[in-house]
């Protein structure tokens, strides 16, 4: 059985310093005879007493014998030499304990090992091996060549053994770092053991002045304690009272609960109610949407019975300075109703002094009679005349295109209908004015039901065809060449002026402001008819949007108030002196347009495949108010005086022309 190998270094305790280089051990020599026929048991008995020396300086020997078994298991024969193995290099501090063992063991004689077929080695004589004579060569030679194969023996043994040793020797230095290592970690918890230590001395010191502070404090402790105890005691007796309190305010509160779960209860109820009141209040807008749009559907049947193209004439009243006509020059007639019933005729006499009867004698007046939708009497007033037309405004309101326009001799009283007086009275407000604020009233309430209409002005005259803007300020006025009717996009039929302002409008005030404006900047003359006289035509046109956002609905319609210029003939206008040929040629120009309006009229009356709207400015401007999807209504103003029955016979007999004219059914711009 192979002995168990040991480490060569010492164990020991406390500062070693192994980064010390380890001593070099003495070579071992061989072990004499007697020592190798010991076993490896016998061999470990003999190094006992050098261990026990070793052990006796305080440190640990491990001595290792590699080569015990080889040798002795290996068999004992006459010429044979063991050579033992060097002990392994000792660590520093235990070459001084293994150096005596090792000086005692010297090394045994070396049996050369003799080769078969050689002659004997002759026997050793006291020790040492005798010498051959000098002519035994070959036994010289045997011996040389035994003696060098012990040398080699022993080198090979040698080197095996320095290998171990520098094996052994690595992981000495192996155990040294990680000693080292170890030290360093034990000095560096010394280190933070003091340092705590030295800490908790401090604490100590510490805690023992807190000690000393806390038994100062205590004892005033003690004093607020007894004061405490006081104050508790009174604390207790009002906690008592608060318990008291508290009971009563929970009784309240239970009570305050209970009210609030009927509440709630009531509220649910409340809220339930509402909801049925929403849900009837929304079929309630469903039914009041159904109705008003059942109203705006039988307010255009009505208008369409009573014709999308109507005349209304008007019949001023006299005024201060002119002569009075005679008795039955102007009649009235009552409609079918009787005096209640509003007149829808007029008869006029003209007599005519070139004609006379075969005796010779004068004839008699002749009467000419007119039938219109409505006729005015001098005394009507333009709350009266506003209140007929107020339907018609309306289907502007609804999405259809509506155009009023005024038309008669100059001085009939066209620009006061339109217009109004002067002086700012409500009484002598004339359609404009009384349309818009109409207008603005009803999309008030209109707004109740969802709806939200939008309105923008404009104001333009043409004067000698040529497009002027009335509500031009500062360094525009007077531009109106540079004002043009165009189309307001491809394929678009809105049309619209360039260079014009269109103004958006919300309240009356505004709609004064323009009207004020337009007053100043509008072309007026002296004429024979007339002595201020409007020597162009003036378009109030106001664009109307709507919208139903809930309900995705929209309509869009203008609606045009014309005041047409004066119609008279040429010919009561040639008494004037120098300067008549401007007033000539305006006249010719208003006559143009007019009778291009009237051509418009018959064109469209006899559904004719071309109408000229492009002939004047006029009708070009007035197109999409005048065509089979607008409403047209004519006011034909006259006079009362006897020296102007002929334009009145003119213009009457114009009306009559244009009533007799129907146009197809209006329908509404919606979207």
């Amino acid at each position: 059985m192979e002995p168990q190998q040991r480490s060569p270094l010492l164990e020991v305790k406390g500062n070693v310093e192994l980064k010390r280089p380890l001593a070099k051990a003495a070579s071992r020599l061989p072990l004499s005879g007697r020592r190798l026929k010991r076993g490896p048991d016998q061999m470990e008995e003999a190094l006992e007493p050098e261990k026990k020396r070793t052990r006796g300086l305080g440190t640990r020997v491990t001595t290792t014998h590699p080569r015990a078994a080889a040798l002795s298991s290996a068999p004992q024969t006459q010429g044979q030499t063991a050579v033992p193995k060097a002990p392994r290099k000792p660590a520093p501090r235990c070459s001084t304990a293994v150096a005596p063992v090792l000086k005692t063991q010297k090394p045994g004689p070396v049996v050369p090992v003799q080769k078969p077929g050689t002659t004997a080695a002759p026997p050793m004589v006291g020790g040492k091996k005798p010498k051959r004579p000098a002519w035994d060569l070959k036994g010289q030679l045997c011996d040389l060549n035994a003696e060098l194969k012990c040398y080699r023996e022993r080198k090979q043994v040698l080197d095996q053994e320095n290998q171990q040793l520098r094996d052994q020797l690595q992981e000495a230095q192996q155990q040294a770092l990680a000693l080292g290592a170890e030290r360093k970690t034990l000095e560096e918890e010394l280190t933070r053991v003091r340092a705590q230590a030295e800490q908790g001395q401090r604490e100590l010191g510490n805690l023992s002045a807190r000690v000393l502070e806390l038994e100062e404090r205590l004892g005033t402790q003690e004093g607020l304690v007894q004061e405490l105890q006081k104050e508790q005691l009174r604390l207790q007796e009002e906690r008592r009272g608060l318990a008291a309190r508290l009971g009563e305010q929970e009784r309240r509160l239970q009570t305050s609960e209970a009210s609030l779960s009927d509440s709630q209860e009531e509220v649910a109820s409340l809220r339930q109610e509402a909801a049925a009141r929403e849900a009837i209040l929304a079929e309630r807008e469903d039914r009041l949407h159904g109705l008003e749009m059942e109203r705006r559907r039988l307010h255009n049947q009505l208008q369409e019975l009573k014709g999308n193209i109507r005349v209304f004439c008007r019949v001023r009243p006299v005024l201060p300075g002119e002569s009075t006509p005679s008795p039955g020059f102007l009649q009235f007639p009552s409609g079918p109703c009787g005096p209640s019933d509003p007149p829808t005729r007029l008869s006029l006499s003209r007599s005519d002094e070139r004609r006379g009867t075969l005796s010779g004698a004068p004839a008699g007046p002749t009467r000419h009679e007119f039938s219109f939708d409505r006729v005015f009497p001098p005394g009507s007033g333009q709350d009266e005349v506003f209140e007929e037309i107020s339907m018609l405004v309306q289907s502007a309101l609804d999405g259809y295109p509506v155009c009023i326009f005024a038309y008669g001799q100059t001085g009939s009283g066209k620009t006061f209908t339109m217009e109004g007086g002067p002086g700012g009275d409500p009484q002598m407000e004339g359609l404009i004015p009384r349309a818009l604020r109409h207008l603005f009233s009803v999309a008030q309430e209109l707004s109740g039901q969802g709806w939200t209409y939008s309105f923008v002005a404009s104001y333009v005259e043409i004067y000698n065809e040529t497009v002027r803007d009335l509500l031009a300020t500062g360094t525009r006025k007077g531009q109106g060449g540079e004002c043009e009717i165009r189309r307001a996009g491809p394929g678009s039929e809105e049309l619209t002026v360039t260079n014009a302002r269109y103004v958006p409008v919300s309240c009356e005030r505004e709609v004064e402001a323009l009207l004020h404006l337009a007053r100043q900047n509008r072309a007026v003359a002296r004429t024979a008819q007339n002595e201020r006289s409007s020597r162009s035509h003036s378009v109030f046109q106001l664009q109307i949007s709507g919208e139903h956002a809930s309900r995705g609905l929209q309509c869009a319609a203008p609606l045009s108030l014309v005041d047409l210029a004066g119609s008279e003939r040429l010919d009561p206008g040639l008494a004037l002196g120098p300067g008549e040929r401007e007033r000539l040629r305006e006249t010719q120009a208003i006559n143009s347009s007019l009778s291009t309006l009237g051509l418009v009229i018959m064109a469209l009356s006899n559904k004719e495949s071309h109408v000229p709207y492009r002939n004047s400015k006029l009708t070009y401007l007035l197109q999409n108010s005048l065509g089979g999807s607008a409403k047209m209504l004519m006011f034909v103003n006259i006079s009362p005086l006897e020296e102007n029955v002929s334009e009145s016979l003119n213009s009457l007999r114009f009306a009559s022309k244009v009533n007799q004219c129907v146009i197809g059914t209006a329908q509404a711009n919606k979207k």
